[in-house]
């Protein structure tokens, strides 16, 4: 598929946001093949069996699913310029690092770093700015503060973490240090879309 930087950049971001809240909630998360692409179903082909369209591995014959002829596939392969598999497959976004498939390798990475999302506690925070979602992810001495954007405009929000004082949020793709959370409530200011992942760390 297309690299994830030459998405329609609103496209980039919501895929972004859904996939880290489907990350950080708890249980196990799941993902329908070629959603780490960006793969899209056929739509007419009707609900059920436009969803169920040949993996695209590569640009070359039958998305490289198959070596059938094109009309023995169970269902025909998506050749849009957009979302085809010309545009659109595994082999071509091996090759960036920027891709949507080596975006979400790296998310998985993180998930994995830590018990946490699959096994700890969930809080839901309630800030005044309701297109804004945060919870807390606890287990043991770990805390992991995550903020949502829900919305296509930037977004600011307070939250009150007035528990957490003196703790240092570090953001965890970038491993940035973030000002300590103190008294006052805490102001985080978010891009269309964007989200959060925080190591609440003590002093």
């Amino acid at each position: 598929r297309r690299p994830l930087a030459s998405w329609k950049e609103s496209d980039r971001r919501r895929i972004g946001l859904m996939n880290g809240r489907r990350m950080s909630i708890p249980g196990t998360p799941s993902l329908y093949y070629g959603a780490e692409l960006g793969m899209r179903g056929n739509i007419y082909l009707g609900y059920r069996d436009g969803v169920p369209t040949p993996m695209q591995w590569n640009g070359g014959w039958n998305a490289g699913f198959s070596n059938a002829d094109p009309e023995q596939l169970y269902s025909p392969i998506i050749s849009n310029p957009v979302y085809g598999y010309q545009a659109v497959n595994v082999e071509s976004q091996r090759r960036y690092d920027h891709s949507l498939l080596s975006w979400m390798k790296r998310l998985i990475q993180l998930r994995k770093s830590t018990r946490v999302f699959g096994r700890g506690s969930m809080e839901v925070l309630t800030p005044q700015n309701h297109r804004v979602l945060a919870y807390l992810r606890e287990l043991g001495n770990e805390r992991i503060l995550v903020v949502c954007n829900l919305a296509s405009q930037a977004q600011a929000a307070e939250l009150d973490l007035r528990r957490w004082k003196g703790s240092i949020p570090i953001e965890m793709f970038g491993g940035n240090l973030f000002p300590p959370i103190g008294d006052l409530p805490y102001l985080l200011t978010l891009g269309p879309y964007q989200f959060y992942w925080f190591r609440l760390r003590r002093l």
